[in-house]
C-alpha cells in the first residue's frame, strides 16, 4: 500500500485522485485535507481531515508532523507548494516523497518575468509584450509604450496565483451597461492609475499585452520513455478539444527542455490573430489534466507517482482529435 497526501487541492483534483487510484500493481491509499472542510473531494479519498490555515515556517512544521503522523509515503502539495519544494530534503529525512520539482525552477517559473527571460532566446516561441512596473509613473509609461505598438494592455501582479490579480485595462466603459453585467474582470485606465498612484510603490507588476483569443493547454510529463505532451484547446464553453499541433508541440518540447521539469506541469499558451503565444507555465497538474487523460487514453498522475516511487511504467497514447466536456453531477458529503 501507498499512503499518498493531497494538501488542500481544488474540487477538479477528484478525477486526478480517481486516475492516482487506478494501479493494477499495488493500492493506492489517499489521505485529503482542505481548508474547506466540506469539500467534496473527501468522497473520493480514504482518509479526511480539515487543513491547517497555517502559512510559512509553521505550515511547513504542520506538514512534516502530518506526515508522520499518518505514515504519509508520497506528499502531493498545492497549498504552500513553492514553500515545500524549497523543504524537500526535510521530508526525505523522514522518508516522504514529494511530487514537485526543485525549488530554484519552480521559482523562476513561478515568477512570470523571470520565466520569459528564461524563454527569450528560443526559436519560435512567440513571448508577448510586457514591461515590469513598480509605481504609477513606470505604469504610465509602460502603458504608453505597449499602446504604441497598437496592444491592448492587462496587467497582472508578478507574484499571483489563479490570476486573482489580473485585469484587462480600457479606456471606453459605459457605467450604466456595466451595471447589467456580472462583474468582470474590465477596469477603466484612470480608476487602475488612481488607484497605483494611492499605492504608491507596490511590488513587481507586469503590464503585458493582452491576448485576446483562445487558450491552450498543453498537459506535460517527462519519462524515460518520453514526454507526454497532450494539448487541450479551451473556449469559453465547456467543451475542449484536444489536438496535436505540431508547432505547439514543438513549442512544448522545446520549453521542456529548457526547464527539464520531472512532475506533472502544464504550459499555457494563447492566440493573438491566429499566433500562439507563451502566457505561463503550472509547476503543477493542471485542474484539465483529467480531460487530456481522458481524451488520450492516458493515466498521467498514477504514471507520475509511480515514477516518484522509481517505477517506470510504459505507456502509449493516439495523437487522435477529440472533444471532452464535463457535467455537474450532485453529490451528498454528509
Amino acid at each position: 500500500m501507498v499512503r499518498v497526501w493531497f494538501n488542500h487541492w481544488f474540487s477538479t483534483s477528484y478525477g486526478l485522485i480517481e486516475f492516482m487510484k487506478k494501479d493494477a500493481a499495488q493500492e493506492i491509499y489517499v489521505i485529503g485535507s482542505n481548508k474547506q472542510y466540506d469539500s467534496v473531494i473527501q468522497l473520493v479519498c480514504d482518509e479526511w481531515y480539515q487543513d491547517s490555515l497555517a502559512e510559512g515556517e509553521e505550515y511547513i512544521e504542520f506538514c512534516l508532523e502530518f506526515c508522520k503522523e499518518h505514515k504519509i509515503d508520497v506528499f502531493v502539495p498545492r497549498k504552500n507548494m513553492v514553500e515545500i519544494s524549497k523543504n524537500k530534503d526535510r521530508f526525505a529525512e523522514i522518508g516522504v516523497k514529494v511530487l514537485v520539482d526543485d525549488y530554484e525552477m519552480i521559482k523562476i517559473l513561478n515568477d512570470k518575468a523571470a520565466a520569459y527571460e528564461m524563454f527569450q532566446d528560443i526559436e519560435g516561441l512567440n513571448i508577448p509584450h510586457y514591461e515590469i512596473v513598480n509605481n504609477a509613473e513606470e505604469f504610465e509609461h509602460a502603458y504608453k509604450k505597449l499602446k504604441a505598438l497598437n496592444c491592448e494592455i492587462c496587467v497582472k501582479f508578478v507574484q499571483d496565483e489563479g490570476a486573482m490579480s489580473y485585469r484587462k485595462i480600457v479606456e471606453n466603459v459605459n457605467r450604466v451597461d456595466e451595471l447589467k453585467i456580472y462583474p468582470g474582470a474590465n477596469v477603466p485606465y484612470e480608476t487602475y492609475l488612481a488607484t497605483l498612484k494611492e499605492a504608491g510603490t507596490f511590488a513587481d507588476l507586469m503590464v503585458m499585452e493582452y491576448l485576446p483569443g483562445n487558450e491552450i493547454s498543453v498537459d506535460c510529463l517527462n519519462t524515460k520513455q518520453g514526454l507526454i505532451a497532450i494539448p487541450r484547446y479551451k473556449g469559453n464553453a465547456r467543451p475542449e478539444k484536444v489536438a496535436y499541433d505540431e508547432h505547439i508541440l514543438k513549442m512544448s518540447k522545446d520549453i521542456m527542455k529548457r526547464i527539464d521539469l520531472q512532475c506533472p506541469c502544464n504550459i499555457q499558451f494563447r492566440l493573438k490573430e491566429d499566433k500562439p503565444y507563451l502566457l505561463e507555465i503550472n509547476t503543477r497538474m493542471s485542474g484539465g489534466l483529467q480531460m487530456s487523460c481522458l481524451a488520450a487514453e492516458i493515466n498521467i498522475p498514477n504514471i507520475a507517482l509511480n515514477k516518484l516511487l522509481g517505477n517506470d511504467l510504459e505507456w502509449n497514447y493516439e495523437q487522435k482529435e477529440r472533444v471532452v466536456s464535463y457535467i455537474e453531477i450532485p453529490k451528498m458529503i454528509r
